[in-house]
């Protein structure tokens, strides 16, 4: 449309070109590819958001600095604990990769605490990546896509130790050395971190660093001022090289015990690392599919009905009695009468907060006194019977852990263990997956958990 040079364009004139022009902005919008809407681009195809290779140079390597990328930083701990613990520090893994924009390179899960023969297992066999990736919106790499499983090559590599820096109140602090190593045949080369990573005061002893401090030094300005300071430096065990700390490869030796604000956080509902990754470390469809099955099992549903809502419960026993030195053992732990009083509270605020009627009741627990589980038969309850089942003979060593705490996250309440790792995830994925009621019973003396 034109208009004569000198003339002013009457209003219908300029309100049939503005109509114009939205009609081929509209059109040109439409007839763009449906991945484009309103300016917002759309998740690209998770065949390129997690395909490894887009962040490693190949297939595993016989040594892993083979296979790292150029362009890309990558980020990496390993586990020293139960299962239950490592699932946290690799939890505070993935959120310092976050928050410092790596890529996290995951171990595998060791079983020293179930069965030193029981091989690693693999974080992908029992977590859910693509999904888990798709949430955070990074890439997971595990150590066995960088490095070959197989391989006897001795890697040379400086990291930064927490756990020294935080154990000042230890006489002669160390850095905390894991299993993985070995496995990964890798030699570390230690350097303390300064002493402002810790997350509270040196003078009180709770043994966390701060998320942020431990981030900076991912970072050219707060990596190269800590590097200036007398930092003790510990040369690798084997081929007693002292190296500083990788900035390719940002390395920690446990992770366990960070937090942003305070300690134990994942205890609390705010915690940073459970709401940006831990609450997206689902299971993947195949655990969920054989727990389920074992759980049905358990409560006798027929093949026709669909699982019913549960109450799921752990109570942990076994080394807490370690921590009752003022009680015999039968007055520091919660008795069952106490327990069946939370399983009441949790099945009444469901049926008023949700109009759900979770009558069944699975127990998981480490004791094993049979006279005990013969009065939470008498309770009406319930719990897997994993040798009857041959658990471990058809799926191996690991699985009767792994589907304890999958059932226990599948209830539509649950009741656990105050203090136990393993029951403080349940309760949060209860709470976060299924809007369930929980509670945490307390013990330590007698009436501990009164109220």
């Amino acid at each position: 449309m034109f208009f004569t040079k000198g003339k002013k364009p009457s209003l219908r004139t300029i309100c049939a070109a503005l109509t114009g022009v939205f009609l081929f902005g509209l059109g040109d919008l439409l007839l763009k590819p449906s991945s484009y809407s309103l300016g917002i681009q759309s998740t690209p195809a998770q065949s390129t958001i997690f395909n490894s290779q887009l962040y490693v140079q190949g297939p595993p390597t016989q040594r892993f600095r083979d296979n790292l990328r150029n362009d890309t930083k990558y980020i990496t701990s390993w586990g020293s604990a139960g299962w239950t613990n490592d699932v946290i520090t690799y939890g505070n893994l993935i959120y310092l990769a976050l928050i410092t924009e790596r890529i996290p390179i995951i171990p595998k899960f060791l079983s020293n605490h179930i069965d030193p023969s029981a091989p690693p297992f693999v974080f992908e066999e029992i977590f859910d990546v693509p999904r888990l990736s798709q949430a955070i919106g990074i890439h997971l790499l595990q150590w066995h896509e960088v490095k070959d499983p197989e391989s006897q090559v001795v890697d040379d590599l400086g990291c930064w130790t927490v756990w020294e820096t935080v154990q000042q109140h230890i006489e002669v602090p160390e850095p905390r050395r894991s299993p993985s190593l070995n496995v990964l045949k890798l030699d570390i080369s230690w350097t303390r971190t300064p002493a402002w990573v810790e997350l509270t005061s040196p003078s009180i002893h709770h043994n966390h660093a701060s998320f942020w401090s431990l981030a900076s030094l991912g970072f050219p300005e707060a990596r190269s001022k800590s590097l200036e300071l007398s930092l003790t430096n510990h040369p690798s065990p084997q081929h007693q090289v002292s190296l500083p700390p990788d900035d390719h490869v940002l390395c920690f030796d446990l992770l366990y015990y960070v937090s942003a604000h305070h300690t134990w956080e994942w205890e609390l509902d705010y915690s940073p690392a459970w709401r940006f990754v831990g609450q997206h470390m689902r299971w993947t469809a195949n655990m969920e599919k054989i727990a389920d099955a074992h759980a049905r099992r358990a409560m006798n549903v027929p093949v026709t009905e669909p699982t019913p809502p549960y109450i799921s419960i752990h109570i942990r026993h076994g080394d807490f009695s370690k921590q009752c030195e003022e009680f015999p053992v039968d007055q520091c732990f919660a008795p069952l009468s106490v327990i069946a009083r939370r399983v009441s509270e949790v099945q009444e605020e469901l049926r008023t907060r949700k109009g759900i009627d979770a009558t069944h009741v699975i127990m998981t627990s480490d004791e094993r006194d049979p006279e005990w589980w013969s009065d939470v038969r008498a309770l009406g309850w319930t719990w897997i019977d994993y040798a009857a089942e041959r658990t471990e003979e058809i799926y191996g060593k690991w699985h009767p852990v792994f589907l304890d705490a999958i059932i226990q996250s599948n209830g539509a309440g649950f009741v656990g263990t105050r203090g136990s790792t393993m029951s403080t995830l349940a309760s949060r994925r209860v709470q976060t997956w299924h809007d369930g009621a929980t509670r945490l019973v307390t013990w330590g003396w007698p009436g501990a958990d009164d109220h």
